[in-house]
């Protein structure tokens, strides 16, 4: 018996019959959130409400990501099983409980990695976090006005 050859697309991982079409980059918002629980659900419905009213900005799904951008990515949220990842990008590095890894990813920017599980992590200071990231990256065109610094 002749077995179809496939192969394993190394950025999903996913296995692809020979001559099949295969776009793993080419995802959507939908289908990266379309298995979260209902708490991260949740969680990720205040994230995104959270930072498009901060104003002008593009939201977009990329690879395995949802990215959040003004002149370049301020922060983005990878949604995994059990947790939302958030990589914000500060002119700062903070230390704080909800923060699990920070390093410098340039001259002038730290990330900043925070597992988010439940719709009530989506406060403050985190929420000032991703405003202070969203006003750092486009500095001008705001309806608000500085920074914060905590």
């Amino acid at each position: 018996m002749k077995r179809a050859a496939r192969w394993q697309c190394h950025h999903c991982k996913e296995w692809v019959a020979k001559g099949e079409e295969h776009d793993c980059w080419t995802t959507t918002e939908a289908v990266l959130t379309r298995n979260l629980s209902e708490d991260l659900r949740d969680a990720w419905e205040r994230i995104r409400e959270t930072a498009a009213a901060f104003g002008d900005q593009r939201i977009y799904a990329s690879g395995k990501a949802i990215m959040f951008s003004r002149k370049t990515c301020y922060f983005f949220v990878r949604p995994k099983l059990s947790f939302l990842e958030l990589c914000v990008f500060l002119g700062r590095e903070v230390k704080a409980p909800q923060i699990r890894r920070s390093d410098r990813s340039s001259k002038t920017r730290f990330y900043h990695m925070i597992h988010v599980r439940h719709r009530d992590e989506v406060e403050p200071p985190l929420t000032d976090w991703l405003l202070e990231a969203y006003l750092l990256n486009g500095a001008g065109n705001s309806k608000h006005s500085s920074p914060l610094v905590n």
